[in-house]
């Protein structure tokens, strides 16, 4: 290889493919921007806005054109909500088996505890006969539009590692987010708003933090933004005083051309998105207060909800997915914060501080299924709820006492309950099942890599085939290293 050549090979090796197919937007590259990627990939490559997805890519016809994923943070107990188990009832109280001990690792759990049975009631629901607790008696309305999902399995057992698993696919930072995928495969139907959306309540945020929203290696344009249900959606959205629409419009304009220039000599992508995030905090300034605005919304569905505007709160945040949700967001995410029921305390005890949880999230859950339908959404609208793993039907003895007053659950990542409705989604299934217990996941059971390959492939994708080019591999979400399997009986 002569030194021109050599020349020529290093180039091509330093670009990106962003890179390579923007200036090929004449001859064979235009031919396979047009017919491959659609009209949106195709103004990308011309240099305008390469931040744009991959034309809507679809690998074949979506079930669902939008995402609302509700993270229970902390993992709520599905030994009290879903997973009934008449076999635990009546060894409560008794030592726990050697053989369920033996090699399991507990963050807190020491020594040998006791079984607990559900301190809840159950009873079979709906037209299906689905067994539920008496915790959610407004979700229980619901029943029969859900299949549940209970056989989950995890690999973590601690809450940071466990939802990054389950959210990006990996246990590790720097990974892109499903929310990240699903927009930088289809984009947003809404130019006017971010196409993936976190609303956060209960105080906190996850354990894994906004890795569990972020783009990781691919473009930043792609990572969740995070919004609050009360004052502006998003810090400093509005003008400061004395500042103007058009002075702000003016100021953006002066610093897009900037980053223009400089992308024409980096050709680095985050200077691409710079510009989009400029753009896109402009238009927010109308479109986003007037799509957070719960004021808006008339009594009776404020009151279906039991949505206050002016707090922060789940059931606030489930009207706001709903309002975004018609408005085109690609994904929403929510995280509610404050599940981790350890009783250690009554402050942390299943008796108290998960059934006011439950209080919580039961009427908001219903009414946005309910809310849904009504509007002809829940159709084209994937719903999932869940959490990053479950707990043990063991009793939590911290420091292996036994006698302690409060009722607890230890971290469980071996079997734990899910549901998922809408779109594709059978109406008023079961799939799976854990051992007598609820201790492990026995029948059909589900990994994280399962689930996203699943909500991927209702978006119309294939995991395998929607990939990014990092270290040397076309990446992927569930991993190039994890079995993910289309979990194809809770198809509709």
């Amino acid at each position: 290889m002569n030194l021109q050549d050599q020349l020529i090979h290093d180039g091509l090796l330093h670009q990106t493919r962003r890179q390579f197919l923007s200036k090929c937007t004449t001859g064979l590259g235009a031919a396979f921007m047009s017919s491959m990627l659609g009209k949106n990939a195709f103004a990308g490559a011309s240099g305008t806005d390469s931040t744009e997805p991959l034309g809507a890519l679809s690998h074949f016809a979506p079930k669902a054109k939008r995402v609302i994923f509700m993270h229970m943070a902390g993992a709520p107990s599905h030994l009290e909500l879903f997973d009934h188990k008449p076999e635990l009832t009546k060894l409560d109280g008794q030592p726990a088996p050697l053989d369920f001990l033996e090699g399991a690792n507990f963050p807190f759990i020491q020594g040998v505890p006791n079984l607990m049975g559900s301190i809840f009631p159950f009873h079979q629901a709906g037209e299906s006969g689905q067994w539920i607790s008496d915790r959610l008696p407004h979700f229980e309305k619901s029943i029969d539009e859900v299949t549940f999902i209970r056989s989950m399995h995890s690999e973590q057992f601690n809450h940071a590692p466990a939802q990054l698993l389950l959210h990006t696919g990996n246990t590790n930072l720097g990974n892109p987010s499903i929310g990240s995928w699903v927009t930088y495969g289809l984009g947003s139907e809404n130019d006017n708003l971010p196409g993936f959306i976190v609303l956060l309540s209960g105080g906190k945020g996850p354990s894994a933090g906004k890795s569990a929203w972020g783009s990781g290696f691919i473009p930043s344009v792609y990572q969740g933004v995070q919004c609050r249900s009360k004052g502006d959606p998003v810090l400093f959205l509005s003008n400061p005083d004395k500042v103007s629409r058009h002075m702000r419009q003016s100021t953006i304009e002066a610093i897009t051309k900037i980053n223009q220039e400089a992308h024409a000599q980096s050709n680095d992508p985050e200077t691409l998105t710079r510009i989009s995030q400029y753009e896109m905090a402009f238009r927010m300034q109308i479109h986003a207060n007037e799509a957070f605005e719960l004021k808006e919304e008339p009594q009776y569905i404020k009151d279906l909800y039991g949505a206050q505007p002016g707090q922060e709160s789940f059931a606030n945040n489930c009207l706001l997915a709903r309002r975004l949700a018609e408005r085109g967001v690609r994904y929403i995410q929510l995280f509610d914060w404050g599940w981790d029921s350890h009783g250690t305390s009554k402050g942390d005890s299943l008796d108290h501080q998960f059934a006011n949880k439950c209080k919580q999230i039961d009427r908001p859950i219903h009414a946005l299924i309910t809310d849904l339908k009504q509007r002809g959404l829940l159709e084209d609208t994937l719903l999932v709820w869940g959490s990053e793993f479950g707990r043990t039907p063991m009793k939590e003895n911290r420091g292996g006492n036994n006698d302690i007053e409060a009722r607890g659950r230890d971290h469980n990542p071996g079997g734990y309950t899910i549901w998922m409705a809408g779109a594709g989604i059978k109406r008023g299934h079961s799939y799976g099942e854990t051992d007598p217990i609820g201790y492990k996941a026995v029948t059909n059971p589900v990994s994280t890599q399962d689930l996203q390959s699943t909500i991927l492939h209702l978006m119309g994708m294939k995991h395998n085939k929607l990939t990014f080019p990092f270290q040397g591999l076309d990446q992927t979400l569930p991993g190039v290293t994890k079995p993910a399997h289309l979990i194809k009986d809770i198809l509709s």
